[in-house]
């Protein structure tokens, strides 16, 4: 009897300690090909320019190397059953894309531009308060569903982030865009890329509560559901908000990327196609009636439009009060020269894009000197983040992370589309930075936040049940066999 019910009871234990192991040593082995790979690309560089290894290639990799040290060991210790692809793919794009800022540093074409700063620095830096956040994120966040209790705050939160860069001695005008504020001591700061967060954190809470008013539909048109009228109020609400960034910040790209991301949770909540439709109606409706008056916005478009026509009025000097840009072509010109496989790191000529070339145009340096099978991987690493994100929310076991999850990997993957597609000509230019790639410290730290709370839900969904106590009931009952 005593032997049995022993086994019995071990046998129990056993079963309940059975769970996902935690793949820590799978992320190790990636994050050591995270660095290596960017160390060869910084060595690659340096041999291209200057015949030589470049002087600050130690430095260079012992910061990457320890910086994805320190975030390895912190998820280890706070998240260890977190997705083992998201740190090393993070620090892989942060890394190559530090590389080629670099390169672009060389460039004796900006080195003559007005007010020029190596950018490489800075975003090393930049780079190491990522991760301090990140990891911030990871030690005080012990539980994602602590963030529903602040769903308005976030919004409210979020409202102030956006409203900033329109105080007067606060925010200031870049390029005709009203994004920025200056903090006195530490350069400038995107609040708009803090106010993503802080937004699917209210739309996650928000949806969890309202999603079955949302999904009701009171009539059927065409095929699709058609909402209730007191239902759109929400979506009234938010398209509101983003016409109103469009108008008064003139940004194409935050005001798509909220509106976007609010769209993408409410068909996930309430699985109505009809959301969508009506989505991308009102999209529509509001870009066109904004580009209609505001200068900004229709420069960008004849941009788009007519790439060569804007190039040849900015080389020809032509004083019509209009900005014509010769960016967009010249990051076409960029990518076509590229070709298939690249004319090499640090052998291209995208430094004739000029200012911009290592933040909003940084892809079409990829895109030269690594070709379209470079570009294919670049998208194909920011496609498996999306893709681990997407897999955290349907392993989420709580509503409000599966919302909060799907929201973060949606404004990922919309940042990412509405970047490349302006770079590419597919869409007009909106002015945001690819993730971790281009030069902005704004962007990579509110993207190593990012990454740090989908680790967060992540870690919580794969987290192991834990073992059932044994019972004294089973124990009385046990039947014991000769």
């Amino acid at each position: 009897m005593s032997s049995t019910t022993n086994s019995s009871q071990h046998h129990t234990s056993t079963i309940g300690a059975i769970g996902t192991p935690s793949r820590r040593n799978t992320e190790l082995g990636l994050l050591v090909f995270a660095v290596v790979i960017p160390v060869f690309a910084y060595v690659n560089v340096g041999l291209a320019i200057n015949d030589k290894i470049p002087a600050g290639l130690l430095s260079y990799g012992i910061g990457l190397g320890v910086i994805a040290a320190i975030g390895h060991l912190v998820v280890r210790k706070f998240a260890p059953y977190a997705d083992p692809l998201l740190l090393p793919l993070a620090t892989l794009l942060n890394g190559v894309g530090l590389v080629v800022i670099w390169r672009l540093d060389q460039s004796k074409k900006l080195q003559l531009l007005p007010n020029y700063v190596e950018a490489a620095p800075r975003q090393l830096l930049n780079s190491a308060l990522g991760v301090a956040l990140f990891i911030a994120v990871l030690i005080f966040l012990k539980d994602h569903r602590i963030l529903q209790r602040y769903t308005y705050i976030s919004m409210a939160g979020a409202v102030v982030l956006l409203i900033l860069p329109l105080v007067p001695g606060l925010g200031f005008d870049n390029f005709g865009a009203k994004i920025w504020i200056r903090i006195p001591g530490l350069g400038s700061l995107q609040p708009g890329e803090f106010a993503k967060i802080a937004l699917a954190v209210f739309f996650a809470g928000y949806l969890m509560v309202k999603r079955d008013a949302l999904a009701l539909a009171s009539r059927r048109f065409m095929g699709l559901y058609l909402p209730r009228g007191r239902d759109l109020g929400p979506i009234i609400v938010v398209w509101i908000l983003s016409i109103l960034i469009l108008v008064f910040e003139t940004d194409l790209g935050t005001s798509l990327l909220f509106f976007g991301m609010f769209i993408i949770m409410l068909y996930v909540a309430t699985e109505r196609t009809s959301w969508i439709v009506f989505g991308l109606l009102m999209s529509a409706v509001g870009a066109v009636g904004v580009a209609s008056f505001e200068s900004h916005i229709q420069t960008r478009v004849q941009a788009w439009l007519n790439p060569l026509h804007e190039y040849k009025l900015s080389q020809s000097g032509v004083h019509d009060g209009i900005l014509h840009s010769e960016q967009a072509m010249q990051a076409l010109w960029a990518f076509g020269s590229g070709g298939t496989l690249g004319t090499g790191l640090g052998q291209g000529n995208s430094d004739l894009i000029g200012f911009a070339a290592n933040s909003d145009f940084i892809l079409a340096t990829f895109g030269e000197e690594l070709g379209l099978a470079g570009v294919m991987a670049i998208l194909l690493i920011y496609g498996l983040i999306v893709e681990r994100g997407i897999r955290t929310a349907l392993a989420a076991r709580d509503p409000f992370g599966k919302l909060l999850a799907v929201g973060l990997s949606g404004a990922f993957a919309i940042q990412v589309f509405v970047v490349a597609g302006g770079v590419m000509g597919l869409i007009p230019l909106t002015g945001m930075t690819m993730p971790f790639l281009a030069s902005g410290g704004s962007s990579v730290m509110a993207n190593w936040a990012l990454i740090a709370i989908l680790l967060r839900i992540s870690d919580t969904a794969r987290r192991p049940a834990p073992a059932p106590a044994p019972s004294p009931d089973a124990e009385m009952t046990q039947v014991v066999r000769p």
